[in-house]
């Protein structure tokens, strides 16, 4: 008898540690993994917070060797991931660890591809688009949002074309992540409210997401729950550890929820405005969220009445009209309340740029499970309500 597959769902998950003091056990998992010599992969503001000093320790002390490459860039660039592949072939390594945000994350990734697969980094490009496993991978993250250290996402830009390129594949999931609150501490105000934003973000368009299912679904909501509850009062108690940790562990939550339904249009707007002006990611969703909302709201009218209501919002005889409406008050206030009411004209943003954002989006695999097709057209008209 022929079954209906339609519904059929996968999902992928790193073997995960989450609580204050993870990242003191990646020598042991360093070692499970038959460490010869480790990359360990970081970039300057975290290695001059700490947190690279502290992981590196923990691989001294336990006799394993390594060699550091701190080179990356914020957003980390296509080149930076070439030159930190020559160092893990030329200094011999077979294992990898990253320590810090989405940043260097997603360089140590793309060093990982380029060594097992051996062509350029824009090679690969895409979904699935990776042949060769990689070596391992153990991430010990520094931010709570890029959810980098459990996605099968891996964002590396392209400073020639100024565009960030998308690898999707479950090659990039890593084997382990150590996710510690405690390397949180040392983020400030502005980037725990970029971070925060963009994880809210991952679990709204996960939710809302043509691939969401079930086994999504309990993530990206209780990530929005923990997210929207405890951001705003991490921005003013930064030193907080408790508030670090539900924060963080909304992260966690969405990333593992994007990972798996992935995303939609703020995410391939937002990448396409991240490579042209070299924006902080999160600032670039947090500007473009509720005008995607707006767009895409009688597309999942159920969906995003869920979302609301997750947000606190008693949406019991409200219509249709009315609960977007609430909504959208709901994320702007929100953004408020956190710092982020930016708009994309005050970043640089000038409307004889939008056909081409606007194209870059379009080829961007995230808008492939947007819940509402668009045409340039739409995508430019969404730019122009964000300026």
């Amino acid at each position: 008898m022929s079954q209906d597959i339609s519904n059929l769902r996968k999902f992928v998950a790193p073997e995960i540690i989450f609580g204050a003091g993870a990242r003191h056990s990646v020598a042991n998992y360093a070692r499970t993994f038959g460490a010869r010599k480790v990359l360990l992969v970081s970039d300057p503001g975290v290695e001059q917070a700490g947190w690279l000093a502290d992981v590196a320790n923990s691989l001294a002390a336990e006799g394993i060797e390594f060699v550091t490459f701190t080179q990356v860039s914020p957003n980390p660039r296509t080149d930076e991931v070439m030159q930190g592949a020559e160092v893990y072939q030329t200094q011999q390594c077979n294992l990898i660890v990253a320590v810090g945000g989405g940043s260097p994350m997603d360089c140590a990734k793309g060093i990982g591809i380029v060594c097992a697969n051996g062509k350029h980094i824009l090679d690969y490009q895409g979904i699935d688009t990776i042949h060769l496993p990689i070596p391992p991978l153990i991430f010990i993250p520094t931010t709570a949002g890029t959810s980098a250290d459990v996605s099968q996402f891996a964002i590396i830009s392209d400073q020639v074309d100024k565009v960030k390129i998308s690898i999707v594949s479950k090659a990039v999931v890593p084997d382990v992540a150590l996710i510690d609150p405690e390397t949180t501490l040392t983020m400030d105000p502005f980037l725990s409210a970029c971070t925060g934003v963009d994880a809210l973000v991952h679990a709204i368009e996960a939710f809302v997401s043509t691939g969401a299912g079930p086994l999504t679904d309990m993530y990206a909501l209780d990530g929005i729950r923990l997210i929207h509850q405890h951001l705003a009062a991490l921005v003013l108690q930064p030193h907080d550890l408790k508030l670090r940790e539900q924060v963080m562990l909304g992260s966690m939550k969405a990333g593992l929820a994007f990972s798996n339904a992935i995303l939609g249009a703020v995410h391939a707007m937002s990448h396409s405005l991240g490579g042209y002006l070299d924006l902080p990611h999160g600032l670039c969703n947090a500007m473009l969220l509720e005008h995607v909302v707006d767009f895409n709201f009688h597309e999942a009218e159920n969906r995003f009445k869920v979302v609301a209501e997750t947000l606190g919002i008693d949406c019991r005889g409200l219509s249709s009209a009315q609960v977007k409406q609430r909504l959208i008050q709901e994320i702007i206030s929100f953004k408020q309340q956190v710092g982020l009411s930016q708009s994309l004209a005050a970043q640089g943003v000038r409307v004889i740029d939008i056909p081409m954002l606007s194209v870059r989006a379009l080829s961007d695999p995230c808008m492939l499970t947007n819940p509402r097709s668009s045409n340039q057209r739409d995508v430019e008209a969404v730019y122009e309500q964000a300026l």
